[in-house]
Order: C-alpha cells, then structure tokens, then sequence
C-alpha cells in the first residue's frame, strides 16, 4: 500500500505540493491538519488516548481526533471521514480557526503544521477503532486545563498548544453555539 501523502502549504494555507506523510514528518515541512473537538450537552470534550502503536505520542491524551486531510478534501469532509474512523460516528462539523505550530518529537520526527480546528456535538458513546484509540472519557474544559497544568507530560503537543493559544475562543464560541 502506497504510504499517505499529506498537502504541504505555505503560511497563507495554499497547496503548494504533496509528500509522503513520514518525510513529511522527518524533514518538518509545513502540511495541511485538523484537530476535532466533540462536545455533548453539558459541555464535555470527548478526549482519546492515542493507540499505543502509534508512531508518535503514543498513549497520550487528546482532542477527539486529528489527522491530515488528503489531495482534494475539504476540511470538514477530512474531519467527518476520521472522526469515523477513530471514533467510530459522525456529527455535523464547524470550522473554528487555524494555526500553525511545530513540534518536535522524541523519536526525531516533527510535526509542523497548519492545524484546522473543527467542533461538533455528540452525546452517545463512541466505537473507538482500537488501531487508533487505547480509550476515551468526557472531561470538562476547566478540568482538562488543570490536569494538563499538572500533569503535561500526559497530553500530546499539539493539544497542550490549542489549549493555551485558543482555550476561552473554543469554550466561548462552543457556549455561544449551544
């Protein structure tokens, strides 16, 4: 099987190429990302803890889902496709913001990446597909920024990163969508 390629971009978040997502990764070009967050009604954000198979941050905490959107594919359809996938349902999706972050990896990969962020609503409990997720809970907004407060190392880069930069925007547009 042909490896995945991810969509490189420049700042302005124009294709400017394709590239194997692993040389992506390995030379940390700049590549197209989006990191879904799933609420339910009492505002909880569905977390998952990555597989532990995986390449990168294994066994650590997260938004929904994330991935790469492929040659052609919107935002939202990307989002809804993996959201599928991982998590095992599909919900109406909204584009939030973006912004670019790089993060290096212990295992020297890293991610640079200008990340879509994307909320939907759900209220039932997932099928997670074990070859992308250990588990899953609903937390509160307030009580994940105090674990990652207190334990960061448990969370992966990329989430630790929205949460600071676009904490009170995800929590006061979410509330104002309700």
């Amino acid at each position: 099987m042909e490896e995945e390629k991810v969509i490189l971009v420049n700042q302005f978040d124009e294709q400017i190429g394709l590239m194997p997502k692993m040389e992506a990764h390995e030379k940390a070009v700049l590549h197209r990302a989006f990191s879904v967050f799933i609420f339910n009604d009492k505002n909880e954000l569905m977390l998952q803890q990555r597989a532990l198979s995986k390449y990168h941050s294994p066994g650590l905490w997260t938004n929904t889902c994330c991935s790469h959107q492929r040659d052609g594919e919107s935002n939202i359809e990307a989002g809804t496709r993996r959201l599928q996938e991982e998590m095992g349902f599909v919900t109406e999706l909204e584009e939030k913001t973006s912004f670019i972050y790089k993060a290096p990896f212990d295992n020297g990969l890293t991610e640079h990446e200008l990340d879509h962020i994307m909320v939907g609503n759900y209220q039932e409990d997932p099928i997670i597909n074990k070859d992308e997720v250990e588990a899953w809970k609903w937390m509160s907004l307030e009580d994940v920024k105090k674990d990652i407060e207190v334990k960061p190392e448990l969370y992966t880069a990329w989430f630790k990163i929205i949460f600071d930069k676009f904490y009170n925007f995800i929590n006061i547009n979410h509330e104002s969508n309700s």
